[in-house]
């Protein structure tokens, strides 16, 4: 797949880098005009970022996750936190974009409850596959970080 690993949860499991690093997710999304009900995405990339906008803005925005199944007990919901409707605005977040497949389930799931998706962010993009992805819905990406910017072979090519 690749030779470079980032090992994101690691790296942000500081409170000041994590806080840092929501900072500048919320900081992308106000440059980009995007306004929000809630952010969230596939667990485990997006919990900690999902925690951590909410909590450096302070407003009534909220946190979701999206589990990968459901427990089939409690709410047996696979979108939990924010309860998503139809008014729903919604941003995507993950640490680490590979293969675009955890943002676009998280796309999926989201979709299903009606609420629309305004825009999706990461950490670092480490391919191109994503940001096609989403350029078909028409929704902004927005990477912090891509492949070209940390110097490394994206995803799927050649070293």
């Amino acid at each position: 797949m690749s030779r470079d690993f980032i090992d994101a949860k690691y790296g942000l499991s500081r409170g000041a880098d994590l806080q840092l690093a929501c900072k500048v997710i919320v900081d992308e999304l106000a440059l980009a005009g995007i306004e929000f009900d809630a952010i969230g995405g596939l667990t485990l990339g997006a919990d900690q970022f999902a925690h951590g906008v909410v909590t450096h803005l302070g407003d009534d925005r909220e946190w979701f996750v999206v589990r990968k199944q459901a427990k089939g007990r409690g709410t047996n919901q696979l979108v939990e936190g924010a309860k998503l409707t139809s008014s729903s605005r919604v941003v995507l977040v993950d640490d680490i974009v590979t293969t675009g497949g955890s943002i676009q389930k998280a796309f999926e799931q989201v979709s299903e409850t009606g609420a629309q998706v305004v825009a999706a962010v990461t950490m670092v993009d480490r391919s191109d596959i994503a940001a096609a992805y989403f350029a078909e819905r028409a929704v902004p990406y927005l990477p912090v970080f891509t492949y070209h910017d940390l110097g490394i072979v994206p995803v799927g090519k050649s070293f």
